[in-house]
């Protein structure tokens, strides 16, 4: 493609204005970051203008913008539209869920969610399962932001004339400045960076919404335009004897697949370590209350960024790449100046919610892996120190990830997130309002749940992709099909219930559970912290969740 320059101009720009938010958020509100607690979770100082940013920031990334109108264009509404249904179910799961772990963590200086289990079901081995699925399920999660970034360069024309690192370079730069800030400011710079970010992509869909539609004559002509492309393509079919590969509308051979998948990622979305992190960053439990009410502001937003693949079939793009489809829609359609805005709101919601998945990787395992198992005695100082170098690995593995095999295969295999992350609801999420599941039987059933989901996805596949190439098969019993997440998330409390029942026969093997009732509503200025006079983040409090 063509190298355009206006267009790189202007998100250059705009990346370095960025990327100077990011340095100087280490001088934040006088930061001292030599603790988990400042350096990984903000000092738990964020209020609610700041936790709606970074929240936002957090969960709407760039494969959101690229991703969901690649499939509507390549797939219909099926593929598409439900991650506007799972993002209107999300919110009333959080609103139930985080403040009560909100309230957990802040009474007991708890930084991760494995920390949460360790100390609920007395298990540093529940601790270590979830804080390996947790770091498992971000590590493509952090490598597709670079799919992101990569879609945007290659409309632009960057590298098109050349090959090997020469190619690569732009992509490495911005890694390498988005490693810089985040070693040296932490959540921090995610959150402050995340304010330019969100302004970016609202001006820049709601300008989508309203000026392509008057190019392409309104809103009417966009979708007969769909609906005749949806006929053709059903023809097609219907000649080669196949199942037609594009939906308008969700038929009602696909409601299950499609009530599932929006039930499951939904109830897989706040179980991602990162966006726990973001909830945990909180000065207040009814901050999280309150940005649980107006986050579903994003979830209209992200109606209009599905629309945007619609948009493209009206105005004619064709490419069989579909997380070009929304790039390429940008490059024809708006000035190239204006172009060069939308490419940047694509490459900096790439790097924002890379920050704070690194970070919350990094704090797994610092807290779960590198304290639990290697340095019991480590204090905050030096576990600051790992954390921030491990969030270095983290970045750049994914880089090496990205740059070392095919972007498809990165997309097939991200898939596997949903499914891995979600087999910790019943630890995490249960575990929030009951301890009645054994300890041993919550590590029983994510075994079963981790080989099922994963031998599943493995066997779905298309003539080009032969495996992992989805989420969607056939559920057992039923017959219909439906996301493979959900059964094996049905199959893994169906195990932890019958192997509980069992086990509870051995009382002595119950664990621990150093929480009591009150703790899961405490509120701000309530915190055992505070209590013990010891600053947050003290290597004081970590034994209690040994």
């Amino acid at each position: 493609m063509k190298l355009d320059g206006t267009a790189l101009a202007v998100t250059t720009i705009l990346f370095v204005i960025v990327a100077g938010i990011g340095f100087a958020a280490s001088r934040w509100r006088g930061a001292k970051l030599n603790t988990l607690d400042q350096w990984g979770l903000g000092g738990r100082s964020f209020g609610g203008f700041v936790t709606w940013f970074l929240l936002g920031g957090d969960l709407y990334t760039a494969y959101t913008f690229v991703a969901v109108p690649g499939a509507m264009y390549a797939l219909g509404a099926v593929s598409g539209w439900f991650a506007v249904a799972y993002t209107i179910l999300v919110w009333p799961i959080v609103f139930v869920l985080m403040p009560r772990l909100w309230s957990v963590a802040h009474r007991h200086g708890i930084v991760t969610p494995a920390d949460f289990v360790t100390a609920r079901y007395g298990s540093r081995g529940l601790g270590l399962v979830v804080a390996f699925t947790g770091i498992l399920s971000l590590l493509p999660y952090i490598a597709l932001q670079l799919v992101g970034i990569q879609s945007v360069l290659q409309v632009m024309g960057v590298g098109s004339n050349s090959s090997g690192i020469v190619k690569d370079l732009p992509l490495i730069i911005a890694f390498v400045v988005l490693a810089g800030y985040t070693y040296t400011a932490g959540l921090r710079s995610a959150a402050l960076t995340a304010f330019v970010k969100d302004l970016l992509v609202y001006v820049t869909v709601l300008v989508a919404v309203i000026y392509i539609p008057i190019r392409l004559g309104g809103f009417t002509h966009i979708f007969s335009a769909v609906e005749a492309h949806a006929r053709t393509l059903a023809a097609q079919a219907k000649a080669k004897h196949t199942a037609p590969s594009f939906a308008l509308l969700p038929s009602s051979k696909s409601y299950w697949a499609f009530a599932t998948l929006a039930l499951g990622s939904a109830m897989a979305l706040f179980m991602y370590p990162h966006s726990i992190t973001g909830v945990l960053a909180s000065k207040e439990r009814e901050t999280v209350r309150r940005n649980t009410v107006a986050l579903p502001l994003y979830s209209l937003l992200l109606g209009f960024v599905a629309l945007l693949g619609y948009m493209a079939i009206a105005a004619g793009i064709k490419t069989t790449n579909s997380r070009l489809v929304a790039p390429l829609l940008f490059r024809d359609l708006f000035p190239s100046w204006f172009a060069g805005v939308a490419f940047a709101a694509v490459a900096i919601g790439a790097l924002v919610p890379a920050s704070i998945m690194s970070i919350a990787a990094a704090n797994l395992f610092t807290r779960n892996i590198y304290r639990d198992l290697i340095r019991p005695r480590a204090n905050a100082e030096e576990e600051a120190r790992v954390s921030k170098l491990v969030s270095l690995v983290v970045k750049f593995g994914a880089l090496a990830f990205v740059l070392g095999i095919n972007t498809q295969n990165a997309i097939n295999l991200q898939l596997l997130g949903g499914i891995w992350i979600l087999q910790t609801f019943p630890a995490v999420a249960v575990g929030l309002f009951t301890r009645w599941l054994h300890r041993w039987a919550l590590i029983a059933g994510w075994l079963v749940g981790m080989v099922y989901g994963s031998y599943e996805a493995y066997g779905v596949k298309t003539a080009a992709v032969p495996h992992f190439a989805g989420s969607i098969a056939k559920i057992p019993l039923i017959g219909q099909s439906g996301y493979i997440a959900l059964t094996a998330l049905v199959i893994n409390l169906v195990v932890a219930v019958v192997l509980t029942a069992l086990l509870r026969l051995a009382p002595s093997s119950v664990g621990v559970d150093i929480t009591t009732k009150a703790d899961y509503f405490v509120q701000a200025g309530d915190s055992l912290l505070d209590e013990l006079e010891l600053p947050k983040g003290s290597d004081e409090v970590g034994p209690a969740l040994g």
